[in-house]
């Protein structure tokens, strides 16, 4: 069990806390402020405290050297609007600087300020451990908050917790709590849904999930190497040539626990408006391409899923950004939102689904961390959550 940041006295304490706010931005505008919202629990818990609140997070990438493009004011001024209250902030472009020093110094009890983007220094994506020191001089405490980069052993992630003592934030001990239940404590059946492109990318999850579900449900591009390696036409669809054989084995390992499309949406080619109709996957010619499940494919999931306890899904079913081809990955996420389970939602594309269908309030838990949920689906320790201190 890791230490929270209930464990510890953090009145009069400089608490340095890393969180995730790379939100999406155009034009210098913050189009979506999730991630932010996220982490006011643990901001608003510190201050209600009498924290002296250093925040920190990365935006973009630009390549360890300051790029205004990326700057973090707009994040400070979204912040203050949602807090109410005024965030400090100073554009320094190595971070870290002695005008910084003095304000992290200066801060009272209950004031919060936010550090520039980390990722203008090239230290940060090396776990640097003198910018880790430079970070660390700041506070007397180091809370992490962000999930969604703890699978990165960074200098604000990791590196840091080698100068301050670390706990998490609320995020972080949501995000353990629900998919670490979810994969080693679930109520069953347990059923794990995979979309997505590559069946290489997925290789580790698949093969730690296999003893841990009842039902693995794969969609999504990945499938159609499932189906040419059943030694079936899959025509122009989405192949991951060099996994076929890795794809063999896990069906052979897996049996009936593996399930995939029976039928789906062939259509004339890549395109939003392109014609289609929905076939067999024995039937799949082969100038067409497979862009979504089909609707015999959604009935089967859908039944698969409303007899579930504990329902995991990372990975959209179809080419959901095409209205056209939703329909697959609408049919999943609706039967999530329809079953009595716990559905966790393994952030990324499948996040943006279910939000684009407007069934984000009906899921059990969405993860702000699609790279860091799939590392942590796949079993791998987080460098990010390896730090924090145990009770």
């Amino acid at each position: 069990m890791k230490k929270t940041i209930k464990d510890i006295q953090v009145k009069g304490k400089r608490v340095l806390v890393r969180v995730d706010f790379n939100v999406p931005m155009q034009d210098g505008a913050i189009t979506d402020d999730t991630r932010i919202v996220a982490a006011l629990p643990t901001i608003n818990y510190l201050l209600e405290n009498g924290a002296k609140v250093i925040l920190m997070s990365h935006l973009g990438r630009p390549d360890g050297a300051p790029d205004m493009k990326y700057t973090l004011k707009p994040v400070a001024e979204k912040l203050s609007e949602l807090l109410g209250k005024e965030v400090l902030f100073s554009s320094c472009p190595t971070v870290v600087c002695d005008s910084i020093k003095e304000r992290a110094n200066a801060l009272e009890d209950g004031q919060v300020m936010l550090l520039e983007n980390v990722r203008y220094r090239k230290e940060e994506t090396k776990n640097g451990l003198d910018f880790a020191k430079e970070l660390a001089d700041l506070g007397d405490v180091f809370v992490n908050d962000a999930f969604g980069t703890a699978h990165r052993a960074h200098s604000s992630t990791a590196g840091v917790a080698e100068y301050l003592p670390c706990v998490a934030g609320f995020l972080i001990e949501k995000e353990v709590m629900f998919l670490g239940n979810a994969i080693e404590n679930p109520k069953r059946p347990l059923v794990a849904i995979l979309g997505g492109a590559k069946v290489s990318d997925k290789i580790p999850v698949i093969n730690n999930l296999l003893s841990k579900v009842d039902k693995l449900i794969i969609g999504g591009g990945m499938s159609y190497t499932f189906i040419k390696a059943m030694g079936k036409e899959i025509g122009k669809s989405l192949l991951d040539e060099e996994s076929l054989d890795v794809a063999k084995e896990l069906m052979a390992k897996a049996g009936d626990k593996l399930v995939l499309p029976v039928d789906v949406a062939i259509a004339d080619g890549y395109d939003p408006e392109s014609p289609f109709y929905y076939g067999s996957i024995d039937e799949i010619p082969a100038e067409k391409e497979c862009l979504d499940m089909g609707p015999e494919t959604v009935k089967k999931y859908s039944e698969i899923i409303k007899s579930a306890n504990t329902v995991v899904w990372n990975g959209p079913m179809g080419v959901f950004e095409f209205d056209r081809f939703s329909k697959g990955t609408l049919g999943v996420a609706m039967a999530m939102a329809e079953c009595d389970a716990t559905t966790i939602i393994g952030g990324g594309d499948s996040a943006a689904a279910v939000d684009k269908f407007g069934l984000g309030d009906k899921m059990t838990h969405i993860s702000t961390g699609g790279g860091a949920s799939l590392e942590f689906l796949e079993g791998k320790v987080l460098p990010g959550i390896a730090v924090i201190e145990e009770k």
